[in-house]
């Protein structure tokens, strides 16, 4: 069924996306998680506070054009479904329709620096409001 979702561009239902996060978590030792594609609209979000029980933290929103974004998920080689021209534009369409911009045109080690940067800045908050 999310194969079928992928190959047409449309976005998967939410509460699909939130049991396949949910298990995930679960078989994970981890406690705190980085997300990527998720929550992508305001749907998503309360989806995944009521499945969940968690609230996000933070919510990182990477704006990237979409010749950059078509470039990367040519390049990515994970033989996937989705991964062709057309159907491409047609996710880039469904996304820019259900989802507000942020900025990730610099190199992908420098949004991840960035990104590092955010989480570690969080956690350091998160510390000193323990106390």
């Amino acid at each position: 069924m999310i194969q079928d979702f992928k190959k047409e561009g449309k976005l998967v239902p939410s509460d699909v996306v939130v049991k396949v996060l949910q298990q995930a978590m679960q078989r994970s030792e981890n406690e705190k998680f980085l997300i990527d594609g998720f929550p992508r609209n305001e749907e998503n979000r309360f989806s995944a506070e009521n499945v969940l029980k968690i609230e996000a933290d933070l919510v990182l929103f990477l704006d990237c054009s979409e010749e950059e974004m078509t470039r990367r998920l040519l390049n990515r080689n994970q033989g996937r479904v989705d991964d062709n021209i057309d159907t491409i534009k047609k996710r880039l369409k469904v996304y820019s329709e259900s989802t507000l911009p942020v900025d990730g045109e610099k190199s992908i080690d420098e949004v991840f620096k960035e990104v590092k940067g955010v989480f570690t800045e969080l956690d350091k908050s998160q510390e000193q409001s323990k106390t």
